[in-house]
């Protein structure tokens, strides 16, 4: 009964984001009892109370970016554009054009692709959305960054992970290269 539900609701999200869902269901069928922790991680990704949506959206674009330059970054930029996200927002963080994006944008971009490359920079981008946002903003773009990886990466791991595919961003295509992030 459990694996019919669950399996209804993997199928109705493949569905509504026109998403290749097959690796959860192969996740559900043979190791049924981590769906939890997938359900638990993908609130973990969506969590926000305190950070603007373009910084929060930014992060995960750009987490995601470093593990994934096809479906994954598609599905991301469909949750963005369906969260609110401008168009024109989502691309500048998928082009990394800093000066085309807005401050919220810029700033959620920066933290993350500092953390991500652990650059020297980081402490300077993390205050700066400490600054502008709070402490919580801090952990909230950091759990967006970090956690946006995990499913590409677990796709991957299980032989499910696609080559580098166009994105589609409204009626335009956008390339993804790998290193994009």
């Amino acid at each position: 009964m459990f694996r019919f539900f669950i399996r209804q609701m993997i199928l109705k999200f493949g569905k509504r984001y026109d998403y290749d869902v097959d690796y959860m269901l192969h996740m559900l069928e043979r190791t049924p009892g981590v769906m939890n922790g997938l359900n638990a991680m993908s609130k973990l990704s969506s969590y926000r109370k305190k950070t603007p949506l373009n910084a929060h959206m930014a992060a995960r674009l750009q987490g995601v970016l470093m593990e994934d330059c096809g479906p994954c970054v598609q599905l991301t930029v469909d949750m963005a554009l369906e969260a609110g996200m401008a168009r024109d927002e989502i691309e500048a963080v998928l082009t990394g054009d800093l000066a085309a994006m807005a401050e919220d944008t810029a700033l959620g971009y920066r933290f993350a692709a500092a953390i991500l490359a652990r650059s020297d920079d980081q402490d300077v981008a993390r205050a700066a959305v400490r600054t502008a946002y709070g402490e919580e903003a801090v952990i909230e773009i950091t759990l967006a960054t970090q956690v946006s990886r995990f499913f590409p990466m677990i796709k991957t791991g299980l032989g499910y992970g696609q080559s580098c595919s166009m994105v589609t961003l409204g009626e335009r295509k956008i390339t993804m290269e790998k290193d994009a992030a």
